[in-house]
């Protein structure tokens, strides 16, 4: 990969990686309400499951999906209703959890799961694998320069979001804060789940 090529896909990565989505709300509203500990199981589930799906993309699975809408929308129905199902749980949580009141209720294999019902997390995997990946004879290479790097994006843009989240604990304490703080973030799920419909 020439290096004009790999400074245009770390400038995709970086505007895809760091705007807010599912997965940079859900990091927030863990690290939030759970603290920043119990939150790090989603936050490095993030980039794990997000180079399944790149490895997926570039094995020809998003090229499947083209030729089979009915699965493509299967998944992304599966995404709306897992979104709306999470803002849910979301908008009704009212008080902060005891550090030690054990794991946040989206951990490892949650995170991993929800890259593949994840619209943005496909648009970005897919055109990253169709743009900077899928080069006749040059699949393996370009997966070995690039990979850890989207990865290694994937977690610090979650980290940073868990750590405003985590910050923000006092602070939403007071009062009916972390109701209203929790409402907010749900809306922005909500909103994602509308955008995912209108792909």
């Amino acid at each position: 990969m020439s290096a004009a090529e790999f400074a245009a896909l770390l400038a995709f990565a970086t505007a895809m990686s760091f705007t807010p989505g599912p997965n940079t709300t859900l990091s927030t509203a863990l690290a939030a309400n759970y603290g920043l500990a119990r939150s790090l199981r989603f936050v490095v589930a993030v980039p794990f499951g997000w180079a399944l799906l790149l490895l997926a993309c570039a094995a020809g699975v998003g090229a499947l999906l083209q030729a089979a809408p009915t699965l493509a929308l299967a998944i992304k129905t599966a995404g709306v209703c897992y979104m709306v199902w999470l803002a849910w749980q979301l908008a009704q949580r009212d008080r902060l959890a005891a550090a030690d009141a054990g794991a946040a209720p989206v951990g490892f294999a949650g995170g991993v799961a929800l890259q593949f019902v994840n619209i943005k997390a496909w648009l970005t995997a897919l055109t990253i694998s169709a743009t900077w990946i899928a080069i006749e004879g040059q699949i393996g290479l370009r997966l070995v320069q690039a990979l850890p790097v989207l990865m290694a994006y994937a977690l610090v843009s979650n980290l940073l979001y868990a750590l405003v989240g985590a910050s923000l604990r006092g602070w939403l304490a007071q009062g009916r804060r972390l109701l209203w703080f929790n409402r907010g973030l749900a809306l922005v799920l909500v909103a994602t789940a509308v955008w995912m419909l209108s792909r």
